[in-house]
């Protein structure tokens, strides 16, 4: 009877071990932070890349990096109060530009920025480990491991929104170069007389495509004698108010002048990523950022530049795929920093 009553007791005390056990593995979060020109977005995240919690607040990057870690923080705190500071296991921070030992150097969209150590800022602040990376670096890693790289050791991230950024994914790891510059595929030259970018180059592929120029250059377009566009509906006449989904929105409603726009940008972005394909001898590029959300055919556009361009032995083997997490890689890839 003893050894019954012993048996049972020593059964229940395995199963609330278990169930604690559980509970403290289910409590374990982690915070991504995507840093951007103009917001700052936050997101609580579990070990399985699902965002639970989000908030926004705005960058004010031309304040200083002083303001901007004050916002980082502002948002931090949110978390804190929902999820409690002891469940957070690590912080990640997705930062534009150049990222070296968690140095922010120079990011070419915001100003008053030069060699800020925005890692150890934020980890003495919050005494929790934190990791800054390059922002499409983390998105790349967000979809090696959530979303369309997933299972794939090999491929190159393409982040195209308000510029284009890239991250190289080698052997399942992000790879960064000696001095945490690899990928900066926006800053390719494309035309060396072309338009001057913000980098001091001139031609680079953000230049022609990034989603203040399609902007500029849908206006310019809409300005044409006998040019008729549904854009200018969709913006009720104010062409400041055109931005790239806009575009995309017109061109999946047959807009003749979207779709020529949107084919235009994927075709000049596929002379960027010939180069590219070639000197790596990638099978698999991945586009994401605002304006992936784009219709098919500017995918095609894409890869039929590559398939006609590049040396081949490749053409038979790149894949251009349309990246799974959407507006969401951001923060998720910041906190894949940490998971």
């Amino acid at each position: 009877m003893l050894c019954c009553c012993y048996k049972e007791q020593s059964t229940k005390n395995k199963k609330q071990t278990a169930l604690k056990k559980r509970a403290i593995e289910v409590s374990r979060y982690y915070i991504g932070i995507d840093l951007g020109a103009t917001t700052v977005k936050t997101g609580c995240v579990s070990s399985e890349g699902k965002i639970l919690l989000e908030t926004k607040v705005s960058t004010e990057a031309h304040q200083g990096p002083q303001v901007v870690v004050q916002k980082i923080m502002k948002t931090v705190e949110e978390m804190y109060n929902r999820f409690g500071k002891a469940s957070i296991e690590g912080i990640g921070i997705g930062a534009p530009g150049i990222v070296h030992n968690g140095i922010v150097k120079a990011p070419p969209n915001i100003s008053e920025w030069d060699e800020v150590n925005l890692q150890s800022k934020i980890a003495n602040l919050t005494g929790i480990k934190t990791i800054v990376e390059n922002d499409a670096n983390a998105a790349a890693l967000a979809e090696a491991k959530f979303g369309a790289g997933k299972g794939k050791n090999n491929f190159l991230f393409v982040i195209w929104g308000t510029g284009v950024g890239g991250g190289i994914i080698l052997d399942g790891k992000i790879y960064h170069g000696p001095n945490g510059g690899a990928g900066e595929i926006g800053h390719t030259s494309i035309d060396f007389n072309g338009p001057q970018c913000n980098c001091g180059n001139k031609g680079c592929i953000e230049a022609y495509i990034g989603q203040r120029y399609l902007s500029q250059r849908t206006r310019e377009m809409l300005k044409l004698p006998g040019v008729v566009s549904s854009i200018e509906t969709l913006v009720e006449g104010n062409l400041d108010r055109i931005e790239p989904h806009v575009i995309a929105v017109a061109a999946e409603q047959g807009d003749a002048a979207a779709k020529e726009i949107l084919t235009e940008a994927g075709t000049l972005l596929g002379y960027a990523l010939t180069s590219i394909v070639n000197i790596m001898d990638l099978e698999i590029v991945i586009i994401g950022g605002g304006i992936s959300a784009s219709p098919r055919f500017v995918y095609d556009a894409i890869t039929q530049t590559i398939q006609t361009r590049v040396l081949k032995p490749h053409r038979q083997h790149i894949q251009v795929l349309r990246a799974e997490l959407g507006n969401a890689a951001g923060i998720i890839g910041a906190a894949s920093l940490v998971i």
